[in-house]
């Protein structure tokens, strides 16, 4: 059983800066890709951001060249460091994380952190 836990989220002013770290518990060895998803009210979970096994990195068009997700292989940890940030990004972030066994592919995801961002 895989548990993955948020933090980092809070009240910060537009343009400001916040970093959200989400850690994994559990007997894995390793997971595959790695990501953060977000909801913002009335609105479905869409991906902000996710980065693979080997580092490589993709982000939605709404963050690019604000946002940066990074991980640490060796802790099961994945982090995102967000600036600039705008009001347009308040939501309830998510973290996932993914990982496959016997050819089966099983996704986790944490409770979730919220970012309000506001004047």
């Amino acid at each position: 059983q895989v548990q993955l836990v948020e933090s980092g989220g809070g009240l910060v002013q537009p343009g400001g800066s916040l970093r959200l770290s989400c850690a994994a518990s559990g007997s894995i060895i390793s997971f595959d890709a790695m990501g953060w998803y977000r909801q913002a009210p009335g609105k479905q979970r869409e991906l902000v951001a996710t980065i693979g096994s080997g580092a490589t990195t993709k982000n939605a068009d709404s963050v690019k060249g604000r946002f940066t997700i990074s991980r640490d292989n060796a802790k099961n940890t994945v982090s995102l460091q967000m600036n600039s940030l705008k009001p347009e990004d308040t939501a309830v972030y998510y973290c996932n994380a993914n990982v496959t066994v016997l050819v089966v592919l099983y996704t986790y995801w944490g409770q979730g952190t919220q970012v309000t961002v506001s004047s």
